[in-house]
């Protein structure tokens, strides 16, 4: 499979688009080289750049404490430092976004060992050419032809592997307005059609569910990078383009039974890209599970690489526990950091305190008493799955909240 090539005044774009995105630790699979990638004389690939803030991790020299992009990276800073790091006025922008997702990640791909240029390991081909590549520090999916290509999860190969509910994330590059994808609810290559095949159309200026309309979007400059969520329960379904929920759908009238995600760019040189993809079980509801079990979980509060800085999407959990709080306000929780087991224990260690300390800060600062909050950070001292495997590690990256 022929490598992946972008012109190189589109490099350049990338280069000084890709600053706010760049991304988790590459240094897992390389040492001391840039590599480079060419074809021909008229294309040219991305170099790639070393993060100069990786921390040597137990056994392997190179390889940072929590490579997953979103969930949890190594940070130095103080405690306190994701408030201050991330912009309040990102924040607040999020202040509406409800999207939670599901407790239990069964699928998560954050294409850290990928190979440029190879297929990605953890997907089968529906249609199409799709590559591994690199944008800026980060490995992407690459859909890499102007025709329509598509790939599925390779999860169970055969019957409906889809929960009665469940949450879909990813992020998805824009890089000119006719850049769309899909999301079929069954899996084009292991399962047989149904009659009515559920089907998301997201693209820069519009997102739609077949057979229910859509909602236009606000045209903004391109290239930019989007998060996707998408939540069923049961029958109903949500669909969010970032921040703004564009789709709800209270009875799809149909059972989700795989995945298929299909993509297409209209112009040469132009790219479709998608990282950072989890499949994750649905839940009840926040307050349930604190009278039932005394706690409850969430992977849904994501950090920004290397900090403790967190994530805008990570606002739809946030906003549901200030809910949750200001409705009961004799409920009072210890809020605990998990790792998982890359990287420096003692590391580790500090970092979940960081984070655990970064989310009380947001709490307060968003009207809950800060004597209703704890703070602390187990590092990897408490996994709850197997460490080997990129879903049981995504599980042990978490943060709990426990009634005190």
């Amino acid at each position: 499979m022929r490598r992946l090539i972008f012109p190189c005044a589109i490099a350049a774009l990338f280069l000084v688009t890709s600053i706010g995105y760049a991304g988790f630790d590459l240094l897992k699979k390389m040492q001391d080289t840039v590599e480079k990638s060419m074809d021909e004389s008229i294309d040219k690939s991305l170099d790639k750049e070393l993060n100069k803030d990786e921390k040597p991790a137990k056994g392997e020299g190179e390889k940072g404490a929590d490579s997953n992009t979103k969930s949890s990276q190594k940070n130095e800073e103080g405690e306190g430092a994701s408030s201050s790091d991330t912009s309040k006025q990102d924040l607040k922008a999020w202040s509406k976004y409800d999207f939670v997702p599901g407790d239990e990640i069964i699928f998560n791909d954050d294409l850290l060992d990928e190979e440029n240029g190879e297929f990605p390991s953890r997907w089968d081909l529906h249609k199409g050419n799709v590559e591994n590549a690199v944008y800026g520090e980060e490995n992407v999916i690459n859909f890499a032809t102007m025709q329509s290509s598509g790939i599925v999860p390779l999860m169970k190969k055969e019957g409906d592997y889809l929960p009665e509910k469940f949450t879909l994330e990813f992020d998805a590059y824009f890089s000119e307005f006719c850049t769309s994808y899909k999301v079929q609810f069954w899996d084009a290559v292991n399962q047989k059609p149904q009659k009515y095949i559920p089907e998301v159309k997201i693209g820069a200026k519009y997102v739609g569910v077949e057979g229910f309309g859509g909602t236009n979007l606000t045209e903004r400059e391109y290239p930019f990078w989007e998060h996707i969520a998408i939540s069923f329960n049961t029958r109903a379904l949500k669909v969010y383009f970032g921040k703004q929920r564009t789709m709800n759908i209270p009875n799809l009238r149909a059972e989700p039974m795989g995945l298929t995600i299909v993509s297409r760019q209209c112009h040469q040189g132009k790219q479709a890209l998608i990282k950072n993809i989890r499949i994750a079980k649905g839940s009840k509801k926040l307050y349930d599970r604190i009278m039932a079990d005394g706690k409850f979980v969430t992977r849904g509060i994501l950090f920004d690489v290397n900090k403790a800085t967190i994530k805008p999407e990570s606002m739809g959990v946030i906003n549901q526990i200030i809910k949750m709080m200001k409705k009961h306000e004799d409920l009072r929780l210890s809020i605990q950091g998990h790792t998982d087991s890359d990287g420096d224990e003692s590391f580790n260690q500090g970092l979940s305190g960081k984070r655990a300390a970064a989310v009380k800060r947001i709490l307060v600062e968003s009207g809950i008493d800060a004597s209703r909050l704890e703070t602390k950070g187990f590092g990897e001292s408490k996994p709850v799955a197997d460490n080997s495997t990129p879903e049981g590690k995504a599980n042990n990256r978490r943060v709990e909240f426990v009634k005190i």
